[in-house]
C-alpha cells in the first residue's frame, strides 16, 4: 500500500505542517472503519478532563486498530466532533501526538454531545 499526500501548490489554500488537503492511498487491501470513539475507560465512564478523555481515545483506538492487526500508521481520515471550539488546540495536539506528527486529512467539528461529560469523540477511516 502506497500514502501520498495531495497538496497542490495553486488553485487552493496552502497547507500547514500538520494539514493535508487530501491523501491518496494506493492498492490497499482492507479498510476499516471505525465508529466514533469517546475518552471512556473500560467501565464506560468518560474521564473527568479533556486531556484524560484524549488519552483514553487515543488508547482505545489504537486497541481497535490492534485488533484488525493495524496501528496508528494506518489511519487515513481522522474527524474530530469537539464540544467546545476552545478544545482544538488540544484537540490537535494529542492527534500530532499520536500520529507521531503525520497528517492525515482531518475535520474538526463543533457539536452538542450526547452526554454533558463527552467532550470530543474521533473517528477514523484506517487501510492496510
Amino acid at each position: 500500500m502506497e500514502m501520498i499526500a495531495r497538496n497542490p501548490a495553486s488553485g487552493v489554500y496552502p497547507t500547514s505542517p500538520d494539514y493535508i488537503h487530501a491523501l491518496e492511498v494506493r492498492h490497499p487491501s482492507r479498510l476499516l472503519f471505525v465508529s466514533g470513539t469517546m475518552g471512556l475507560d473500560h467501565e464506560g465512564m468518560a474521564a473527568a478532563d479533556l486531556e484524560g478523555q484524549l488519552e483514553l481515545i487515543w488508547s482505545n483506538l489504537r486497541a481497535i486498530l490492534t485488533s484488525a492487526d493495524m496501528t496508528v500508521d494506518n489511519i487515513v481520515r481522522l474527524t474530530s466532533y469537539l464540544s467546545n471550539g476552545a478544545f482544538m488546540e488540544a484537540n490537535q495536539n494529542a492527534r500530532l501526538r499520536a500520529l507521531n506528527g503525520r497528517a492525515v486529512p482531518t475535520t474538526a467539528i463543533i457539536v452538542e454531545t450526547l452526554r454533558d461529560d463527552w467532550l470530543v469523540e474521533i473517528e477514523i477511516i484506517a487501510a492496510g
